[in-house]
């Protein structure tokens, strides 16, 4: 795509996506008017407001129930930190840890089981903690069916959707909370996240850094107390990451104007096309994990990453079959 720089062979979007020309363009201008002297902090509300309405948007929620933080486990700790002590958290075994620390770190007792019978093990829990898509080898949560088990058993549920918005269609509004990071998938700078927060969960969530910036209106709250927090999710807002929201704004709105079950169906034809040549079943997903040595599959031109022990290689819309070819060359 004539958007994108990405030289062939990169397949390390599951670790830091790509940005289209228009967001590098936009967070270079916002450096050269920091570097001249022309910026001033009031200026970022707007990219805060559009990369906000941009990430509500892919989920479709409303915008005021989307906080802003700079990552997903300081987005997580607002939901971990209200839980009475001894709250039974149920995850995903292998999870990423931002998904589980923040949980592990309160009084809560988290119980780990594989992703494929989580739906199963939801009775008996309060809350269940996991990520749509797993970051080590792309594994997607029976979504329907957690949510079906979620509201039998009456537990609240949070999703991280880091390895999932941007590429994959989500139905995911029912959820009491989504959090998801920028740098990947949604092709901004890193240092830019967002949690949505379910009307009827907010009183459920803690506004563990409170700041100026979750005020009402962050201008009116810069200075003294009572305590004035904004009354809807921008009571969790973290204070901006500012290039990283300059970059999130035009991304997100890049991202919104794209047709996601095209790009989904995209990357995952690439991902199954690759699984299909070395002889295993299609999985529907844009990751791939792969039993494969690391510098045979540098060798062949492929930017990858391990985990778990094995090569892991993203497919997203800027990646195409010499893509393929080039990870086939390290099996052959």
């Amino acid at each position: 795509m004539t958007d994108f720089a990405v030289p062939p062979g990169y397949l390390n979007t599951p670790s830091i996506g790509i940005p289209p020309a228009p967001v590098a363009a936009a967070v270079a201008e916002s450096v050269e008017r920091w570097r001249t002297g022309a910026t001033r902090p009031g200026e970022f509300d707007q990219y805060v407001d559009r990369s906000r309405a941009g990430f509500a948007r892919l989920l479709g929620v409303e915008p005021g129930r989307v906080a802003i933080g700079a990552s997903v486990s300081q987005l997580v700790a607002n939901v971990a930190a209200a839980l009475p002590a001894g709250t039974r958290v149920l995850a995903a075994e292998g999870d990423f840890t931002s998904v589980t620390f923040p949980f592990a770190a309160q009084d809560a007792v988290v119980t780990e089981v594989p992703l494929e019978v989580l739906p199963e093990r939801v009775e008996g829990h309060d809350v269940v903690a996991v990520s749509v898509v797993q970051s080590a080898d792309g594994r997607i949560v029976d979504l329907p069916a957690l949510r079906a088990a979620a509201e039998a058993a009456g537990a609240a549920v949070l999703l991280d959707a880091t390895q999932a918005v941007g590429w994959l269609p989500l139905d995911v509004a029912w959820a009491d909370w989504v959090v998801a990071a920028g740098y990947k998938w949604l092709l901004s700078p890193r240092g830019c996240a967002w949690l949505a927060v379910r009307p009827d969960a907010h009183e459920r969530t803690r506004p563990v850094a409170a700041n100026w910036y979750a005020g009402e209106d962050p201008w009116a709250t810069v200075y003294g107390l009572p305590l004035r927090l904004a009354g809807d999710a921008r009571a969790f807002d973290l204070s901006p990451v500012w290039l990283a929201q300059v970059g999130a704004a035009a991304a997100l709105e890049y991202l919104v104007g794209l047709d996601l079950a095209q790009v989904a169906a995209h990357n995952t034809g690439l991902a199954d096309q690759l699984l299909e040549k070395l002889g295993r079943p299609p999985r529907g997903t844009a990751i791939v994990a792969l039993d494969a040595d690391p510098e045979r599959v540098a060798a062949a031109g492929i930017v990858s990453s391990v985990r778990g022990g094995r090569v892991r290689v993203g497919f997203h819309l800027y990646n195409t079959a010499d893509d393929v070819e080039r990870v086939l060359r390290a099996f052959e």
